[in-house]
């Protein structure tokens, strides 16, 4: 039996480490364990702050915890868009691929119609040939 691979394999070895990186890095932060872990840090780092008898590192209002949001969101906005250019790119592929195969069924079917309606000609000439016999024999 012959090992195809489908239009999924053949992307996925095209692309490249930070192609890869990117749509890890992408179905990762679009998660919601990734949510809940973020808050659940954000809520220790709070609470760090503002129970924290000797040292706060970070008083309110969290200037820097607002600065590692902000340099989370600036990598990961464009990380979030190499992921989705490359989901628009197998999209792209995969309606290639289901276009290539409608066509091969489309003269698949063709064909078939073509030996159906042979058939079915090759059925009524027989037929006519019985009748012209039975014609012949009763004249």
């Amino acid at each position: 039996m012959e090992n195809k691979k489908t239009w999924h394999d053949k992307h996925k070895e095209t692309s490249g480490f930070g192609e890869r990186l990117a749509d890890s890095v992408a179905t990762g932060m679009g998660s919601w364990r990734f949510i809940i872990i973020q808050t659940i840090i954000v809520i220790i780092w709070m609470m760090a702050n503002v129970v924290g008898f000797i040292y706060h590192w970070d008083i309110y209002p969290y200037i820097l915890l607002n600065l590692v949001f902000s340099t989370q969101a600036a990598y990961a906005a464009p990380i979030i868009m190499m992921a989705q250019n490359r989901q628009n790119e197998r999209d792209r592929a995969q309606a290639n691929a289901d276009y290539e195969t409608n066509c091969e069924a489309k003269k698949e079917i063709e064909e078939l119609l073509k030996k159906l309606n042979s058939i079915e000609i090759d059925k009524l000439d027989k037929i006519l040939m019985l009748l012209q016999k039975m014609d012949a024999i009763k004249k």
